[in-house]
């Protein structure tokens, strides 16, 4: 009996080549040697990604390009398999690497990405932000900035930022209770080093944010977590926890629009919360990653700016502010001595962040420039969430169930009967969609329920994408 055919590759680092045409070239060569035969069924790219410790996109490129040279054939709910009549050698060679190129570049304008939540980059103010940057280069006193600086950011940034919190989300900070980071993913990664250890416990929501998690377990801490319903995260859980476990440290919240959900978390449950923090001493981690895109008459204020809270870190971004690209996030906290934890680790790893973005970015907010794109984006992503509405209401309801988002950028969509996902995901490859897998979004069970984002799609791209989900729904409703 033939052993199961197991594909035998290493990274060659040495090779001026990607690794998905070393992968691809690497299948291609076992199908000439006979290794794989006609009719053969490849691995899932999942599997195969993590058999080779590669990221699943790697694989679904190499996957690709043997799907455009016909060495391989994708088959509708099935998978991907050895093609039943391959290509003489001869008549067609191994592509060099910028044919691969363009052949991939032609693919990926095909693949449709549902990301989690990422902004129109299109409407972003890059004109205005290179005039901004170019003038602060032109400043008499430039050379003052090319120095060190401060390592929690610019002083005169950090009291813009403030006095931006304390008027939009009715905080009572000062710039001396600000850190800039670059993103907010930096700052959930300095707040996990410098307020956990190992040992201690931290409550997470689940469904929640990985990349969160996994800055956490970094940091040694435990993680406990907590269901969400239709009000957020569930208070009485969080209460059964704190009263069985001795080393909480703090919890990390979505509340504004939990991720992955949008589900608000209810006034009662705040005040339930902030009651709770105080009186065991636990931190609150809040991200408030896109309040700033809101529909309805106002975003809700953060957990944060109540004035009773004692423990918390608040994290922000102007990443999906300003540009996608630009990596500026800042974290609030009244506690000094954690916030000179979090300095001291900053002059470690980065010294100190981009004080002439900095500046640029002050510029723009001081000439209202800033105040002025977020009305304009909050206008063109209401419009958009109204056309996915529209198309989910279409092609979507009756196999799965949605409720409309006061805000942000994404749906969530939670399937009426559950499918399985690996199928779903599966599927959408290979009609060149791509959503992010649920269990990406799960502490250990997989939820059922997906996260559908429309920020950086066009209408072409949602509409002929969101009718081909909502087919292969229905297909599996009715084959369950």
């Amino acid at each position: 009996m033939l052993r199961p055919w197991k594909l035998e590759f290493e990274v060659d680092k040495k090779l001026d080549k990607a690794v998905y045409l070393q992968i691809a070239d690497t299948i291609i060569a076992d199908i000439r040697s006979g290794r794989l035969k006609a009719g053969d069924a490849l691995p899932g790219s999942r599997n195969l990604a993590q058999l080779l410790k590669v990221n699943r996109n790697t694989v679904v490129e190499a996957y690709q390009v043997l799907i455009n040279e016909e060495w391989v054939i994708p088959k509708e709910r099935k998978g991907i398999f050895v093609s039943d009549i391959l290509p003489a050698p001869q008549q067609r060679p191994l592509l060099k690497e910028s044919e691969h190129e363009e052949k991939l570049k032609q693919a990926n304008t095909m693949l449709i990405n549902f990301d989690d939540g990422h902004p129109d980059s299109k409407i972003a103010p890059v004109t205005e932000l290179a005039r901004a940057y170019r003038q602060i280069f032109s400043r008499k006193a430039k050379w003052q900035m090319m120095g060190y600086s401060n390592e929690h950011g610019d002083p005169e940034f950090r009291k813009s930022i403030a006095q931006m919190l304390n008027h939009q989300r009715g905080m009572h900070i000062n710039k001396n209770e600000i850190s800039i980071t670059r993103g907010s993913q930096m700052a959930m990664f300095l707040t996990a080093q410098a307020l956990l250890q190992s040992g201690d416990q931290i409550i997470i929501e689940n469904p929640g944010y990985q990349p969160a998690w996994k800055a956490f377990e970094y940091a040694g801490a435990e993680l406990l977590p907590v269901a969400v319903d239709h009000e957020g995260i569930r208070i009485k859980d969080v209460e059964i926890l704190l009263a069985t476990h001795k080393n909480i440290k703090a919890i990390y919240i979505t509340p504004h629009r939990q991720y992955p959900t949008t589900v608000t978390l209810s006034l009662a449950r705040r005040l339930q919360l902030i009651a709770l923090s105080n009186q065991y001493g636990f931190t609150i981690i809040e991200d408030d990653y896109d309040n700033e895109f809101h529909f309805g008459y106002r975003p809700i204020l953060p957990v944060s700016g109540f004035p009773d809270l004692n423990h918390y870190v608040y994290i922000g971004t102007l990443s999906k502010v300003v540009a996608p690209a630009l990596r500026i996030g800042y974290l609030v906290s009244k506690d000094q001595n954690l916030l000179k934890k979090i300095g001291n680790l900053r002059k470690i790893i980065d010294v100190q962040g981009d004080v002439i973005m900095e500046q640029a970015v002050l510029q723009l907010i001081k000439e209202g420039a800033v105040k002025k794109h977020i009305k304009k984006a909050t206008i063109h992503y209401r419009n958009k969430r109204d056309f996915v509405a529209g198309l989910l209401e279409k092609f979507i309801k009756n196999s799965a169930n949605f409720t409309i988002p006061d805000g942000g950028l994404a749906f969530w969509i939670v399937p009426k009967a559950k499918p399985d996902w690996n199928t779903i995901t599966g599927l959408l490859i290979e009609r060149n969609i791509s959503i992010i897998h649920p269990e990406q979004y799960s502490f250990d069970q997989t939820i059922n329920g997906f996260r559908l984002s429309y920020g950086s799609l066009s209408e072409e791209q949602l509409e002929q994408s969101i009718k081909i989900i909502g087919e292969i729904l229905a297909q599996e409703r009715s084959a369950g």
